[in-house]
């Protein structure tokens, strides 16, 4: 059974060793490192309705989650999030993205969220299909603007804008 839910810190561990599995094995995040749990928990502190944590729970283990985060400090920006999702090693592939992108989605337009941007690396050609099927549109390319794993990689823009 699965159960997508609004994230506590108590979560915050599970967490922290899914973002730190996909740093080490993924292109997902150009973090290089492994994150501390205080650093996360500075992370989580940022979160709040507007731009929520929600995770997905599987016979009580957290097995993935997806964020909305503030895009910029600067109060311009304030109606505008970018989204995050991961998903632990061996669960991919299997809806869960999907079904917790529509719930921070949902909760986030609900807050008063109007666009939601996207980063996307190249070669997560299953990231590029997970947000096209939400509704994001392509919008642009950083040419070379990352590298890891020694490679220089671009980043690929989506955006999804909330319809009043």
């Amino acid at each position: 059974m699965l159960a997508i839910l609004r994230a506590s810190i108590d979560h915050l561990e599970s967490i922290t060793d899914i973002y730190n599995q996909a740093v080490l094995t993924t292109t997902a995040t150009f973090d290089s490192e492994p994150i501390s749990l205080e650093e996360q928990r500075i992370w989580f502190a940022e979160h709040d309705d507007k731009f929520p944590i929600f995770i997905a729970l599987k016979f009580g283990n957290v097995i993935g989650w997806a964020s909305l985060s503030k895009w910029s400090a600067r109060c311009a920006y304030s109606d505008t999030a970018e989204i995050s999702i991961y998903i632990k090693d061996g669960y991919r592939g299997k809806g869960i993205g999907t079904k917790l992108m529509t719930r921070v989605l949902d909760e986030g337009k609900k807050a008063g969220v109007h666009t939601v941007l996207a980063r996307i690396a190249d070669g997560s050609d299953a990231s590029f299909r997970l947000h096209k099927n939400a509704g994001f549109e392509y919008v642009g390319v950083m040419r070379e603007v990352g590298k890891k794993f020694g490679k220089l990689l671009d980043v690929h823009l989506f955006q999804l804008v909330f319809k009043k």
